[in-house]
């Protein structure tokens, strides 16, 4: 599903680890919230409440560095709605692996940070649309490789170079408010839209309702929404009213 100005996508997340569907607190591995079997089903229940679109994080990938690619399958059999994929995606082949299913867009971290050019190259192929990229903040510096290292540029300063190689819109994470439920801070996520003209997709501490809406006015083009939902504090249903500006 493309975006649209006069919508903030609801995203629900699916984080895959060990086989299973997990929350865990600030991405650390062992800090798991939530764990749940059959991520295929529960990504199939988000849709029954009525997301249009999955997201869905393979932190084997991103963490070991070993792929959930067949629970990826079971995702896309499993649901009718468009899904969006990320971690772990550290080749071009393995990228085009997945574009080349019935996938909405992948989300590339540390390879398109650091080898910009393959951007370039999934975006002449595959179009612009389905590729995007992931900026996680900490302490308004950009972390990669599983948020386990820090470059100097903040991610205003490195939005604008994904645009010019191709990036058809960001996943802007603030790992400083991540997992905690706890909030969200709204200036860096202003100051990120302010940057840029592609859309732009937040995650990270969005825990009630009231965060929904104080993004609605951020004009971010969607949200991610993990432990908030798994722990009962938002209702995706509810949520889904706060789409439309």
């Amino acid at each position: 599903m493309s975006f649209k100005e006069d919508e903030m996508l609801i995203m629900p997340a699916v984080d895959i680890k060990n086989g299973k569907c997990v929350q865990l607190v600030q991405g650390e591995p062992g800090s798991e919230m939530v764990e749940i079997d059959n991520p295929e089903l529960v990504a199939s229940h988000w849709q029954d409440l009525g997301a249009k679109n999955i997201h869905v994080i393979d932190l084997d990938g991103t963490i070991h560095g070993k792929s959930s690619f067949p629970i990826i399958k079971k995702i896309l059999n499993e649901v009718n709605v468009p899904i969006q994929v990320g971690g772990g995606i550290r080749d071009i082949e393995y990228a085009k692996q997945l574009l080349d299913l019935d996938i909405e867009r992948i989300i590339i971290g540390t390879m398109g940070i650091k080898h910009p050019e393959t951007i370039e190259e999934l975006s002449d192929e595959y179009g612009s649309e389905r590729i995007m990229i992931s900026l996680d903040s900490k302490d308004n510096k950009v972390v990669i490789k599983g948020w386990q290292e820090k470059i100097d540029k903040s991610p205003v300063e490195l939005s604008a170079e994904f645009k010019e190689h191709g990036a058809g819109s960001i996943l802007f994470t603030n790992v400083d408010v991540e997992g905690l439920l706890g909030g969200f801070y709204t200036k860096p996520v202003e100051d990120l839209k302010k940057s840029v003209d592609i859309p732009i997709v937040y995650s990270g501490g969005v825990t009630t309702i009231d965060d929904i809406k104080l993004l609605n006015k951020t004009g971010v083009e969607g949200v991610v929404i993990g432990s908030a939902l798994y722990t009962n504090k938002i209702d995706l249903t509810e949520a889904l009213k706060y789409q439309k500006r």
